[in-house]
């Protein structure tokens, strides 16, 4: 009977997690580096975002899968599978993934503020009062599952709104647009098209989900609420990324994108205030919403490694989230303070935790294929081949990162851009390499 009743809903009683997750992934560093993107590849990389999305979907309906099987939590599961020590690893690696959203999530509220006019003090006064606002959030909602759940439904139409209005306003050329969806080489090296892989392609939600879906109460009778939830919510993170991608290619093609302010500020000169209004709205929404979540993905895994708790009413996720809530917000008001431009530190921290991705995939592979976690409930050949594909492209990115991007960014150059820029004649005069490896480009 209640079977019936549940796979008799409307398929927008169904979601939850997904669209919990999309609101994870769609933050300030996919929205601007997605505007990077548009800004100098144009609808060149629109092709790679519909992979990355589809990568995402399956992940994500991995960790759904198994968050309704499991009778205890995930940490527990993979600490009797393997050990406490991956427990743990994992727990860590995810504190670091969520601490550099964590941080673009800061500077992404500062510069929403900013590009409405707030002044700089009193940016950084309404950062902190935000912070303070997360962190009442974990300890003031006994049911934290359905607040989260309605807070963020809200600021997905907040996002969809505002972005599909600026996009309808710039009109952009539908045969370019469409002609981005064909795969071309493009600029794998930018900083900014690993960053807009690495904020599409986010292994900690979709890790996450299992956390979710255990937390909505779902099990082997909701598995299929549980797909479609991971389907909607990959389509939202679509939508919105590829509006944002040729909002920029339509409007701010060419132009350098050094903060939020400039991509407001661009939209501004064609569109009117309104564009500036709708983009902050946006922005902000974006922000906030992976505030609420982006934090409690560290706190709420890192602590079920650690044998501590994985439920809400648990003391320990949410100490552990308000961790990573005031780490980032000290190291982004840091460098606020410093002045560095937030759009490069931003794309810089999000192309960073790409590097931490694998270990969660193959994790999350290794455990859906496992017969005494999963039983009959184990991958499909579509879904493993597909999760296999996904994982080697975060170990060649992450490989990438490691010997070449980091480096570069850290005034580090390989041994064949040396022989170059040795080179007596032509363009390669000595130092240009090394500023034109830099991320900020």
């Amino acid at each position: 009977m209640d079977h019936e009743k549940t796979t008799s809903r409307k398929w927008y009683q169904a979601v939850g997690p997904g669209i919990i997750t999309a609101c994870v992934v769609i933050g300030p560093g996919s929205i601007l580096s997605s505007s990077k993107v548009g800004a100098t590849q144009g609808f060149d990389m629109l092709w790679l975002i519909f992979v990355s999305c589809i990568f995402m979907m399956f992940f994500m309906t991995m960790g759904a899968k198994l968050g309704v099987v499991l009778t205890k939590s995930v940490g527990d599961t993979v600490t009797e599978q393997a050990g406490r020590w991956l427990a743990v690893a994992i727990g860590v690696g995810v504190f670091f993934i969520s601490a550099a959203y964590q941080f673009g999530n800061n500077l992404g509220v500062h510069s929403a503020f900013r590009s409405l006019g707030v002044s700089a003090s009193l940016s950084i006064v309404l950062v902190i009062l935000f912070n303070a606002l997360s962190v009442s959030f974990l300890y003031l909602f006994k049911n934290m599952y359905k607040a989260l759940e309605k807070i963020m439904m809200g600021f997905v139409g907040l996002l969809l709104f505002c972005f599909a209005i600026n996009l309808f306003n710039v009109k952009p050329d539908l045969g370019d647009l469409f002609s981005g969806f064909v795969p071309q080489s493009g600029a794998f090296g930018d900083i900014s098209v690993l960053a807009l892989v690495g904020t599409t392609f986010v292994i900690s939600a979709a890790y996450f989900q299992a956390y979710l879906a255990q937390q909505k109460g779902w099990s082997k009778k909701d598995l299929k609420d549980g797909l479609l939830d991971a389907r909607v919510g990959t389509s939202i993170m679509f939508c919105i990324t590829i509006m944002l991608i040729c909002t920029a290619a339509a409007q701010l093609r060419g132009k350098d994108l050094a903060s939020a302010e400039d991509v407001a500020a661009g939209l501004n000169e064609t569109l009117g205030e309104s564009a500036n209004l709708l983009f902050c709205i946006g922005l902000f929404s974006a922000a906030y919403s992976s505030f609420l979540v982006n934090s409690m993905i560290a706190g709420f895994i890192l602590s079920d490694g650690l044998g501590l708790g994985s439920k809400p009413s648990d003391a320990a996720p949410k100490h552990l989230t308000t961790v990573v809530l005031l780490t980032g917000m000290i190291v982004a008001l840091s460098v606020v303070q410093f002045g560095f431009k937030p759009v490069n530190l931003i794309v810089m921290a999000q192309a960073v935790t790409v590097v931490f991705a694998p270990l969660l995939g193959i994790v999350l592979l290794w455990l859906t294929n496992n017969r005494a976690v999963m039983g009959e409930d184990r991958n499909g050949v579509a879904t493993n081949i597909f999760a296999s594909l996904g994982c080697l492209l975060l170990i060649a990115i992450s490989y990438y990162m490691v010997v070449e991007k980091i480096p570069a960014s850290l005034g580090y150059r390989s041994k064949a851009e040396i022989h170059i820029e040795q080179k007596p004649s032509g363009d390669n005069k000595p130092g240009a390499l090394t500023q034109a490896s830099n991320y900020d480009d």
